[in-house]
C-alpha cells in the first residue's frame, strides 16, 4: 500500500510538471496491466488532474434524475463573460426571480464559484453536494475531470436550491463556459435554455482552442441552440473572422443572433418628453468595455423573462430600463475586475506578526487581466484614472500563468518609468495543472519593455514562500520614496486575485467577496 501511495504523489507531481493530454496514454497501458489493483485506470486518475475537453464524462454524470426545472442563460466568450454572468444575476435577483450562478475560476473558497440568490453557496451545502457527485463518479467508473466534477456539483446546487419553475414563476442557472463553448462540460446540461450570450472573442487558451480568432469562435458558438436567441457583444460583428463563423453557426443551428448596442444607454429620455438630459448610466462613467457587458446582461435578461418575445428590442429601452441599469450596475461589486481596494491590513502581517497600531491605508486596483484583450482595458483605464495627463509612473505587482504570452499582456500596461514586482502565485485548489510563471521571465520581459532593472525592479523568489510573495511585493512598493506617490496596480492573473484577497481575508481587511448563504 505504501507503494501505492509513493506512485500516485510520484505521478501527480511530474503530471504538475508536465501536464499534457498524452501522458496519461503514455502511461496507462504499463500501469493498468500492473498486478496492483486500482478503483480507476491510471489513464482516468491522471485526466482528472488535467484540462481534457469533451461532452462523455459529464453527459454521464448528469444522466440521473429528471431533466432541471429551471431555465439556463449559457454565456461563452474570452473577455467579460464572468461580468455579464454578475449581472445577469444580480438583474434577476433585484426584480425577485430565483436565480443561482456558476462561474469559474473560484476566487478563495471552491464553493465561492456557486452562488444562490447572490449569496454564496455555504460549504456545507457544497460538500454534500460533491459527496453526490464523487460518489456516482466513483460507482460509474467515470473518471471526470476536475472541472467536469465541479460542473456536476454546481448543477447538483442549483436543482436542490432553486424551486421548481412554472411559466409565471421561472428560475434561471447563469452559467459561465469554463473554456471554449461547444466541447466545454457546462454545454452538457440537461437544462432548456432561455437565451444563450456570446461576449467579445480574442486570443487565448490558443493551445485549446486553436490560434485564430475565428477557431476560437467556432468553439464558442457551439452553445448556440434551435431556436435560443443569442445575444452577442457588437465587438464581435466588428471581427469579420469571427462574425462569418458566428453567423454561419446561427444559420446551421436555426438560431438568431441580437448585437445589443451600448451606446443606447447613454441617451437621455426620449420616450415621454424629448428630454436631453444624461442618462443614469451615462452618469457612472463606466469603462467602454464594462457598458458593452452591462448591454448584453440587459439584453439577455429581457429575452430571458419574457420582455422581448424572444428579441432584444433596444430600440424600446426607455428611461425606466435605463434607471434599472444603472442601479445594477451602481451596486454590483465584482471581485478582481477593476477593483479598488485598501490593502494596508497586509503590510501588518509578517514573519514576527502584526505590526502595532492601526493598519495603514494603501490603495491599489485589482484586476485579473490576463490576456491581450484584458490588458488593454486595463492599460486604458490605468492611463485615463491613475497616470493622468502627466503619465505618473505606475508601481505593478504582476503574476501570470505558465505558458501566457508574455509580451501580449505586459507591453500594453508598462511605461519606462514604472515599478513591477514579480511574484507567483500559490497552488490553485481544485485545479493542479495551473501553473505560475517563473518571476524572472516577468522581470526580463519588463526589462525589455523599459524598465530598469537595477532600481525599479524586484522579484518575490524563493526568499520568501509563495502565500507571503504579495506581501513582500507591497512592503518594497511602499518601502521606498521613489514608489511612495505611485498607484499600485496588481494583476496578470486571477490566480493572484485570488491570493491576495485570501490573504486580505485573513488580514481582516474588506474584499468585496459576496456573502455566503
Amino acid at each position: 500500500m505504501a507503494d501505492q501511495s509513493f506512485s500516485w504523489l510520484r505521478w501527480d507531481h511530474d503530471l504538475q510538471k508536465v501536464g499534457p493530454q498524452n501522458l496519461a496514454d503514455s502511461v496507462a497501458e504499463h500501469f493498468n496491466n500492473a498486478t496492483i489493483h486500482f478503483p480507476y485506470s491510471i489513464a482516468q486518475r491522471l485526466r482528472s488532474k488535467m484540462i481534457d475537453l469533451g461532452l462523455a464524462r459529464i453527459g454521464r454524470l448528469l444522466q440521473y434524475g429528471p431533466p432541471p426545472a429551471w431555465k439556463a442563460i449559457h454565456v461563452a466568450g474570452t473577455n467579460g463573460k464572468g461580468s455579464v454572468c454578475a449581472y445577469l444575476s444580480a438583474m434577476l435577483h433585484a426584480r425577485g426571480i430565483p436565480s443561482a450562478r456558476f462561474t469559474s475560476p473560484h476566487l478563495v473558497d471552491r464553493w465561492d464559484c456557486i452562488v444562490v440568490d447572490e449569496r454564496v453557496v455555504s460549504e456545507t451545502a457544497f460538500r454534500a453536494a460533491e459527496q453526490t457527485v464523487l460518489q456516482r463518479d466513483g460507482a460509474e467508473q467515470i473518471g471526470a475531470t476536475e472541472f467536469e466534477l465541479l460542473t456536476a456539483t454546481a448543477f447538483e446546487v442549483f436543482n436542490a436550491s432553486l424551486p421548481s419553475a412554472s411559466p409565471s414563476t421561472p428560475s434561471f442557472g447563469v452559467i459561465e463556459c469554463g473554456l471554449g463553448g461547444s466541447l466545454d462540460a457546462t454545454t452538457a446540461m440537461r437544462a432548456d435554455r432561455a437565451v444563450t450570450v456570446v461576449t467579445r472573442i480574442g486570443l487565448d487558451h490558443q493551445g485549446f482552442l486553436g490560434s485564430t480568432t475565428a477557431a476560437i469562435a467556432a468553439h464558442k458558438a457551439g452553445i448556440m441552440r434551435p431556436g435560443v436567441p443569442c445575444v452577442v457583444d457588437l465587438a464581435n460583428r466588428d471581427d469579420h473572422a469571427v462574425r462569418d463563423v458566428l453567423e454561419a453557426r446561427a444559420r446551421d443551428v436555426g438560431t438568431t443572433l441580437v448585437y445589443p448596442d451600448p451606446q443606447l444607454f447613454l441617451r437621455g429620455d426620449r420616450t415621454t418628453h424629448g428630454s436631453s438630459e444624461t442618462s443614469p448610466v451615462a452618469q457612472l462613467g463606466l469603462e467602454p468595455h464594462q457598458l458593452t457587458n452591462l448591454a448584453c446582461a440587459y439584453a439577455a435578461f429581457r429575452i430571458a423573462t419574457g420582455q422581448d418575445g424572444g428579441q432584444a428590442a433596444a430600440e424600446a429601452y426607455t428611461e425606466a430600463d435605463a434607471a434599472f441599469v444603472a442601479s445594477i450596475a451602481l451596486q454590483l461589486r465584482w471581485p478582481g475586475r477593476l477593483q479598488t481596494l485598501n490593502v494596508g491590513p497586509l503590510l501588518k502581517a509578517n514573519k514576527g506578526g502584526p505590526l502595532p497600531g492601526a493598519a495603514p491605508s494603501v490603495p491599489a486596483l485589482l484586476d485579473g487581466a490576463h490576456n491581450p484583450q484584458s490588458a488593454d482595458a486595463l492599460a486604458a483605464y490605468v492611463d485615463k484614472h491613475l497616470r493622468g495627463e502627466k503619465g505618473q509612473a505606475v508601481t505593478w505587482i504582476l503574476a501570470a500563468s505558465h505558458g501566457k504570452d508574455l509580451d501580449e499582456i505586459l507591453r500594453p500596461i508598462l511605461r519606462p518609468g514604472d515599478r513591477v514586482a514579480a511574484v507567483a502565485f500559490g497552488p490553485v485548489d481544485g485545479m493542479p495543472w495551473v501553473r505560475p510563471t517563473a518571476p524572472e521571465a516577468i522581470l526580463e520581459r519588463a526589462t525589455l519593455l523599459g524598465v530598469d532593472a537595477a532600481i525599479d525592479q524586484y522579484s518575490a523568489t524563493d526568499k520568501t514562500v509563495k502565500n507571503d510573495s504579495v506581501v513582500s511585493a507591497l512592503q518594497w512598493a511602499t518601502s521606498t520614496d521613489k514608489g511612495r506617490g505611485n498607484a499600485i496596480v496588481i494583476a496578470g492573473s486571477l490566480y493572484l486575485v485570488s491570493d491576495t484577497l485570501r490573504l486580505l481575508r485573513a488580514a481582516g481587511g474588506e474584499t468585496g467577496l459576496p456573502r455566503a448563504l
